[in-house]
């Protein structure tokens, strides 16, 4: 699939073709915010604006009654399924998240959430993906405000109908994937354990509509037994290699695992209305179970209720892979939050911070295609991945390189991937530590081979800084040296160097604060 267009504008445009507001100027203000923000997703409305009238007809969108958030991820949506309509089967990844704006006390609309005392929104996705992890758009979203129950109430959450329980987004949201994404496509729903929910397992379904849930809850079985006994009884099949992606509290590895499988059939919950006569839904359990994990690693344990067929190994290991693949609307949610500053936008209504997240949904989804891409296609010029002005500048201001030297997706990634890695055990924010190996890159860049800021800004803006190839080795060698001698002290040996190198290319007029600049240097080091 090849999304590449000429720049970001245009893109946008064809992205957001289908945007009505009964007013054509919103749709074209909605492309153009689009557009500011994918060119410098983390950046401020005042900043991804590039003009004080820009930035007022942001506001003024982000205000306007006549826009509902709905209607943008519906331009979206109307782009998702001509993408999702390339494939036979597509998964359907759901999760929670929590978008956090206690530091916004003035804020009105906003809910409680999980953590007592924190104000901001409840936000339930539903990303459309490949069997190969490609994510192919959003497909659903629910935002909602939380408000605090009386305890009373809450012990008698239990006993309400399933329609009025927030674990109805799960079954609100599948409903709504079947009817955006019509037939002949295969849905599989594909979700963490929060969405072990009895109700989930009876909803009628599609015959094209199947569920992978990670299980939690220790579920009562016909016969008797429990969950738990069932995984007891499994017989390992045999083992396989599963990579598990790194999070903000464990870094990324590999497991080798032991798969096994059974046929059950659960049990109504014993709250559940007239258990008697409730379905007993048959599902398969696939069990995955590392046995030797590292030391002090806590061992990967996955019980996966599925719908799919599992009879034989192969069956049983594409189950594995699907869920493997969850982690890709975790990795979303990372980057609406972190790529996009979600979080620090202030805006005085949850309205008008849904329309903003309905915004930034689209630019989210276009940055992790972007790395997804650079990553399963590593052979691939960056040609075929940045848009049009952004390689074109690449190629401008290095122009003794060919264009067949440009670095491919996966170097470009690998590179980013270390420097956030260093700049955090050092302390540091990434734009501290990449400005320091921008000054030493420039150092060290051979006669002849120009690297202006104009090149790196686009990249910069949107996943780090875009490298030339005669770069990639020098950053590398960067990163080991800082990680051996300290981010201060290589710091203090790139610093001085580069000062006295511009302070000799300044004519005796200019030479004043530069000068000042140098001496204060070498002062500090005499101290």
């Amino acid at each position: 699939m090849n999304t590449f267009l000429p720049n970001h504008q245009s893109w946008a445009a064809q992205e957001l073709a289908t945007a009505d507001f009964g007013d054509a100027r919103l749709s074209k203000r909605l492309v153009r915010i689009v557009a500011d923000k994918l060119a410098n997703p983390t950046a401020s409305i005042p900043h991804a604006s590039g003009s004080w009238a820009a930035t007022k007809a942001t506001y003024r969108f982000l205000d306007s009654e006549q826009v509902a958030a709905d209607s943008i991820r519906a331009a979206h949506l109307d782009a998702t399924r001509s993408r999702i309509q390339q494939h036979d089967t597509v998964l359907l990844l759901q999760d929670t998240t929590e978008l956090l704006y206690t530091a916004h006390p003035h804020t009105i609309g906003l809910g409680d959430l999980d953590h007592a005392g924190s104000k901001g929104l409840k936000v339930h996705s539903a990303l459309a993906a490949t069997r190969d992890g490609v994510p192919l758009g959003l497909v659903q979203q629910a935002v909602w405000a939380r408000q605090a129950a009386p305890k009373a109430k809450r012990r008698k959450s239990r006993k309400r109908p399933q329609a009025e329980r927030e674990s109805q987004r799960w079954l609100t949201t599948l409903a709504a994937a079947q009817q955006a994404i019509k037939p002949p496509t295969r849905l599989i729903v594909v979700a963490d354990r929060e969405a072990d929910i009895y109700p989930l397992f009876i909803e009628p379904r599609d015959e094209r509509t199947d569920l992978v849930i990670r299980a939690t809850y220790n579920r009562g079985l016909v016969g008797g037994s429990k969950l738990h006994d069932a995984v007891e009884r499994v017989t390992w099949q045999g083992s396989r290699t599963v990579t598990i992606p790194g999070n903000g509290s464990r870094a990324a590895r590999t497991a080798m695992v032991q798969i096994g499988w059974t046929t059950v059939q659960l049990l109504p919950p014993q709250d559940y209305p007239r258990p008697a006569s409730a379905p007993r839904p048959t599902l398969q359990l696939v069990v995955v179970e590392e046995r030797e994990p590292p030391a002090g690693v806590k061992p990967l344990r996955w019980l996966l209720w599925t719908t799919l067929p599992v009879m034989r190994w192969d069956e049983a290991l594409v189950v594995v892979q699907i869920y493997e693949k969850r982690w890709l609307i975790e990795r979303y949610h990372f980057v609406l939050k972190s790529g996009c500053g979600i979080e620090q936008l202030q805006l005085e209504t949850a309205e008008r911070l849904e329309r903003a997240l309905a915004v930034c949904c689209i630019v989210a989804w276009r940055l992790l295609w972007l790395t997804t891409q650079a990553r399963a296609r590593p052979d691939v010029p960056c040609t075929e991945i940045l848009a049009r002005h952004e390689w074109e500048a690449l190629r401008a201001e290095a122009r003794t390189l060919p264009p067949a030297s440009l670095p491919g997706g996966e170097a470009i990634a690998n590179v980013w991937s270390q420097l956030k890695t260093e700049a955090a055990r050092q302390h540091r924010s990434v734009f501290e530590t990449s400005s320091l190996m921008a000054v030493s890159a420039v150092r060290a860049l051979p006669s002849g081979v120009r690297w202006l800021s104009a090149s790196a800004r686009a990249g910069a803006a949107r996943t780090g800084q875009v490298f030339a190839a005669a770069l990639l080795d020098h950053y590398r060698e960067t990163l080991t040296e800082m990680r051996e001698i300290g981010y201060l002290a290589y710091a203090d040996r790139q610093f001085r160097p580069y000062v006295r190198a511009a302070v000799d290319q300044f004519s005796p007029k200019r030479r004043t604060l530069t000068q000042r600049l140098l001496e204060k240097v070498q002062s500090g080091r005499r101290r």
